[in-house]
């Protein structure tokens, strides 16, 4: 998401709050139990030491109910007898009790720490594959910080609930039940009256349940915002610097905080108000029990020892009883983050097509959703770990994995036509837009064609017109063919298609013959490179950034790279190739992300070369030198370059005009200039501001 956003936090709801409302549905329908069940396939590989630690936890805490029997045998005995060595043996079983419980204690947070951080460590990787999975379209409406506050704050809460309030709630549970097993066989009138508020405490935790599950979730999302308003505001400190906006921006973050800390403290309230009441009301049945058995002493009816140990085994029971209140609500905390994890883990990855499929007839919902680790980028040749389930399904038809003959990465196309087609042949070609009705190229030679393309985004309104419709463009294998068009035209979408980084609705897009939905993502981008107008580096060296667009690509590839973007200045940095750009490569100027970025996208020999105006962060001199270099390289490379300025479509044998959401007009760049009026506009630099 944008690092340099300048609207004020406060005005604004989150696309990816609203959208995670919408999925979770309203809290009353949720069902915690149902919630927290989700995590089974991840508890299951450790389930025999979370198993273990809870009998043991079990053993531990109904040893604590062993003290008032013994306290009983005490009182009644060596205290009753005046027997001082009776009193001193009572000393020490009670202090062996003591001393085995905190051992069995110890031996309870011993069993599950290594698990329970394997399991956390499982659900993290899960959902970062996920994320290199799911679809561009997803990103784009989803709040970076509220990936982040998933993958971090909730998944946290997870791992403590798995230690801690999962394990009591069965270990408090059996508690209760053994220590009112002995209350009823010690005096069970008694015992009644301390059962007394079980009913009404069920009811007040069931009435607090729904409310705090609503705070908890607020909550939780407004934390994810608060997220991002900090990542935005440190991408974009140099915004934030340059207009001077920090007292704005610390408005904004402290609107957020303020919502946060109002949401925090009426969850408090619920909390309190929910404890204080579960505390009450064990306390009076206590007080009731008390009296009750002082007057059955006086008369006789029951033994002082018996008094005692009933009073110890119901103090006993008094934090697992009081303790409920707090384990529930950690419970529907952990419920929700469960929630929050599984709406992005169930969102859809990018569709998957079986080898042999036609044309697509549906588009990217934008409802995605990704995974896997990200070894190359948007820009680059491909993204590790986007392999689409069509590739194993294929296999599994006695398909091949591998590209289809012809498709090969960074071949040249048979029949020697990797040499670039000549002035005079390009100049054959009519100034018009293409058509279905044209003969295909032999499928092996065919380049990159369009046949019928259109594409609307899922969330546009109903009644709106495509952004593309019926583009027809035929790129001849080893041509370089030049895209020009009004700003918001939809040239990056366009080029966005051929990668499939967005997928067409209509249509068909075939690279030498072949259509793109028939191979799988990581064959595709084997194929295909990419480089966009705003680069994007890692938070790693220069080298490495580089060598992200080829899987094979090493020393002497990476140098080329480096010499056809003219990105000569690694050489000059501090440690060469192998010094780190920092975050964003923010510590290189805009010219040098865009020549690293440019030198990825050419480092691997790609067979098609897609380039989003790739030199507009450049000076004169340099971009001279770079279209010099590129030159070279696009004489084997069948290219799609969308330019805006003349010098970059000088690159292309031909150019492309989209207009109105379709290809209006194609032609060399001279011939455009005199007979397309909307192209000579453009070009002269008129109009170029458009819609």
């Amino acid at each position: 998401m944008s690092a340099t956003s300048e609207a004020t936090t406060t005005e604004r709801e989150t696309p990816s709050s609203a959208a995670a409302a919408e999925r979770a549905g309203p809290v009353r329908e949720r069902s915690t139990v149902r919630s927290l069940l989700r995590l089974w396939p991840y508890v299951r590989p450790v389930r025999a030491r979370l198993i273990t630690a809870a009998f043991v936890a079990i053993i531990a805490s109904c040893m604590s109910l062993v003290i008032p029997i013994a306290l009983k045998w005490i009182v009644d005995g060596p205290v009753a007898d005046r027997d001082p060595s009776g009193a001193w043996i009572g000393g020490g079983l009670l202090l062996a009790i003591g001393v085995a419980e905190a051992g069995l204690f110890g031996v309870r947070r011993w069993l599950v720490a290594r698990p329970l951080a394997s399991v956390e460590a499982a659900m993290r990787a899960d959902l970062y594959r996920h994320l290199q999975r799911l679809p561009v379209s997803f990103h784009d409406r989803w709040a970076s910080g509220q990936l982040l506050s998933r993958a971090t704050t909730d998944l946290q809460l997870v791992r403590m609930f798995l230690a801690f309030p999962l394990t009591f709630l069965v270990v408090n549970g059996a508690t209760i039940l053994v220590g009112f097993g002995i209350l009823l066989a010690q005096d069970w009138t008694l015992g009644l009256v301390l059962l007394a508020p079980a009913i009404p405490m069920v009811i007040l935790c069931s009435y607090f349940e729904q409310r705090y599950s609503l705070a908890a979730r607020t909550a939780q999302d407004q934390i994810g915002d608060l997220t991002t308003v900090v990542e935005e505001s440190v991408l974009g400190i140099r915004i934030v610097k340059g207009f001077g906006q920090h007292r704005g921006q610390n408005q904004s973050f402290r609107a957020l905080a303020m919502r946060l800390r109002a949401t925090e403290l009426r969850k408090g309230g619920l909390l309190a108000t929910l404890w204080a009441l579960i505390m009450t009301l064990p306390e009076l049945a206590l007080g009731a029990a008390l009296v009750l058995g002082t007057v059955q002493v006086a008369d006789g009816d029951l033994s002082a020892g018996t008094l005692v140990a009933f009073l110890s085994t119901a103090l006993a029971l008094r934090w697992p009883v009081e303790s409920i209140g707090f384990l529930l609500a950690m419970s529907n905390e952990t419920a929700t983050a469960t929630d929050r994890y599984f709406e992005v883990m169930d969102a859809p990855e990018a569709e998957a097509e079986a080898p042999g499929r036609g044309a697509v007839t549906g588009g990217d919902n934008k409802t995605g959703a990704k995974t896997g680790v990200r070894t190359k980028t948007g820009e680059g040749v491909g993204i590790a770990g986007d392999i689409d389930a069509g590739t194993a399904r294929g296999s599994a038809a006695g398909a091949t994995a591998a590209p289809p003959v012809g498709l090969t990465k960074g071949a040249a196309p048979p029949g020697g036509t990797s040499e670039r087609r000549s002035p005079d042949a390009a100049h054959a070609e009519p100034a018009q837009a293409q058509t279905p009705a044209e003969a295909p190229a032999p499928a092996e030679a065919d380049g990159l064609r369009f046949t019928g393309v259109s594409f609307r985004y899922a969330d546009a309104p109903a009644d709106s017109a495509p952004l593309l419709h019926g583009v027809d463009l035929h790129i001849r294998s080893g041509e370089t063919m030049a895209l020009v068009g009004a700003t918001g035209s939809g040239k990056t979408t366009l080029t966005a298609l051929v990668p499939r980084l967005l997928e067409h609705t209509g249509g068909r897009i075939t690279v030498d013959g072949v259509d793109i939905t028939t191979l799988s993502r990581h064959d595709l981008r084997g194929l295909v490179a990419v480089a966009f107008e705003e680069p994007t580096l890692f938070s790693a060296t220069a080298g490495e950034n580089v060598l992200m667009g080829g899987v094979d690509a090493g020393p002497q590839e990476l140098a080329r790279a480096l010499e056809i973007a003219q990105a000569g200045f690694v050489t000059a940095l501090p440690q060469g190739a192998d010094t780190q750009v920092g975050e964003q490569g923010l510590s290189l100027s805009g010219g040098q992300r865009q020549r690293l970025a440019l030198a990825r996208a050419v480092v691997g020999s790609p067979r098609f070369l897609i380039l989003d105006d790739p030199l507009s962060a450049l000076d004169v001199h340099t971009e001279a030198l770079v279209e010099a270099a590129l030159r070279q390289v696009l004489g084997n490379t069948t290219a799609l370059v969308v330019a805006h300025r003349p010098s970059t479509v000088q690159l292309a044998d031909r150019v492309a005009l989209l207009s109105d959401g379709r290809i209006s007009a194609v032609g060399t760049h001279h011939e455009l200039l005199r007979t397309n009026t909307e192209y000579a506009t453009l070009m002269s630099g008129e109009g170029s501001d458009q819609p």
